[in-house]
């Protein structure tokens, strides 16, 4: 009886209340602004952008750095050591793969939202660019996402590989359950994304270049759409999409490193200049949470696992590559110029290629948010697409005519390539090992390369992509895609001191051919929340 009493006290209750509750629901339950004026969408896909990066995870998830003086150095954090070990991450914040994670689907989810929109006002002309921008960060987003938490596409595993969920419209109810696309679907939902939004996308969308440089302007989305067809193996849309990101006029995107230069006194500043929206080479430049441009720059913070001089001596900016006697003249050769600092545990060999800002939320207290900068495309990276390209397809001439060029702005005194000095600097060059290292790796790659001309080719173009992209992740992606091995070591020497007085321990750790931990393991409550995990 009690019970049956409740039972009609609630419903007087709520009989009471129906006016009231009709007038509560005309209101919105929330302070979101309704999507329904053009402004408005063009305003929400600044979030379509993910603010916390790949860099750090891919970076030392690479070849690019050693454990430098091992654990006598304790410039470092649990959360870098299991990123450098391939350890599953237990650990979350800034640069953390759970903000990755996050981050790109908060981003796809914007998207989402501004294509939706556009679809309830009827698809209007003069929201065209908008669609297109949002079509293409939503593909951007699940290629960073695929690419990190996946194997590398490949045309004998990637129908089974598992890939990451491709969101093709915004969440409409609570605690939906996903499962994964294998990694051929999420590339076809990506080249779909690419192919409907490339030809939408407009420079005129935008009040001036400046601000282009923090969207997907037409240069950045044609450059995003020659990577996602190299890291395909399709070798002619990899030239075709490239060529079109700097118009087939390759001279005038040159890098104004006179500008840069200026600023050379100072890491940081040069870091600031390189990112700058001014420069017409930046063809979209990513401001983040991340503390990429302290670990990669002129501090003692994440020293441990780092850039030193063992690789940059025998590996990247000070060996030996493929120009002959030219690049053992060491940093000054750059016209970016390179930065060595070496101290008591403490050993960096730097290209400015991260900026870093500190924005105060307590001036008086001194505390705040770091925040990193880079330019995740570039018209260099895009033009070694299309050399890599080139080789691939046996267009020999064209390709070594984009490596001068590269050459042409990246050293003070170019080198001449030729044929015949790329053939004997891979010939003279041993295979890399950990205790012998030098720039040329062995390459597994499960699409067809041929061993002599193209292989030495190959070896070279990812010689200068390993330089042209050091310190900003994309050397994760090259090893992953070539099938490149790697076994970790600890580098003992002595400061800032010559290879030759090193002393190396090599461990067992090794990540070989097609090796589970390339996939980065998917964040913990991802996986607890019913998300089939990668294997282990």
């Amino acid at each position: 009886m009690k019970k049956r009493l409740i039972y009609i006290a609630l419903s007087v209750v709520i009989i009471s209340n129906i006016s009231s509750c009709k007038k509560y629901l005309d209101v919105l339950p929330d302070n979101r602004a309704e999507l329904n004026t053009e402004e408005k969408i063009s305003k929400l896909l600044v979030s379509a952008y993910p603010t916390s990066p790949y860099v750090l995870a891919t970076e030392l998830a690479s070849d690019n750095v050693d454990d430098c003086f091992g654990t006598s150095n304790p410039n470092s954090t649990r959360q870098y050591e299991e990123m450098y070990n391939w350890v599953d991450a237990t650990e979350t914040g800034t640069d953390s793969v759970n903000d990755l994670w996050s981050s790109c689907y908060g981003s796809i989810a914007s998207a989402n939202q501004a294509l939706d929109a556009i679809k309830q006002l009827g698809n209007p002309a003069s929201l065209d660019a908008a669609r297109g921008e949002a079509l293409i960060a939503r593909a951007y987003n699940h290629f960073i996402l695929v690419n990190v938490f996946a194997q590398h596409y490949s045309a004998a595993n990637s129908a089974t590989d598992l890939g990451i969920t491709y969101m093709l419209a915004a969440e409409k109810e609570l605690n939906p359950k996903y499962e994964r696309n294998t990694v051929k679907e999420v590339y076809e939902f990506i080249v779909k994304d690419i192919q409907d939004g490339l030809p939408l996308v407009s420079d005129a969308a935008y009040t001036n270049a400046s601000v282009a440089k923090f969207h997907f302007n037409v240069s950045a989305a044609n450059a995003f759409a020659a990577r996602v067809y190299l890291y395909m193996a399709d070798w002619p849309n990899a030239v075709k999409y490239a060529t079109a990101s700097f118009a087939n006029n390759p001279a005038s995107y040159v890098r104004d490193y006179a500008k840069i230069s200026s600023f050379s006194a100072v890491l940081g500043n040069m870091a600031r200049e390189y990112n700058g929206s001014s420069i017409k080479a930046n063809f979209l430049i990513s401001p983040s949470f991340s503390n990429m441009g302290v670990v990669f720059g002129a501090y003692y913070a994440g020293s441990r696992f780092n850039h030193g001089r063992l690789i940059s001596d025998k590996e990247t900016i000070t060996a030996k590559g493929p120009f002959g006697s030219f690049v053992t003249s060491g940093p000054a050769g750059y016209r970016l110029r390179a930065y060595g600092y070496g101290g008591t545990n403490l050993d960096k060999y730097l290209l400015a290629h991260d900026s870093y800002q500190f924005e105060y939320t307590d001036p008086v207290a001194a505390i705040g948010y770091r925040h990193g900068v880079f330019t995740p495309f570039t018209f260099e990276e895009a033009l070694l697409t299309r050399a890599e390209g080139y080789v691939h397809s046996k267009n020999y001439t064209d390709a070594l005519a984009d490596m001068q060029l590269w050459a042409n702005f990246t050293y003070n005194t170019p080198p001449t390539i030729t044929m015949g000095s790329i053939e004997a600097w891979a010939t003279g060059t041993n295979y890399f090992t950990p205790d012998a290292p030098t720039p040329k790796k062995k390459l597994n790659p499960d699409f067809a390369l041929e061993t002599g001309t193209q292989e030495n080719m190959i070896h070279a173009i990812l010689y200068m992509r390993r330089i042209e992209s050091l310190h900003t992740g994309l050397r994760w992606f090259d090893v992953k895609r070539y099938g490149i091995e790697i076994t970790r070591r600890t580098s003992l020497a002595a400061a800032n001191s010559k290879v030759s007085d090193n002393t190396l321990v090599i461990s067992n750790n090794k990540l070989v051919i097609r090796d589970k931990r390339r996939a980065i393991q998917l964040p913990q409550d991802v996986v607890s929340a019913g998300l089939t995990p990668n294997p282990r």
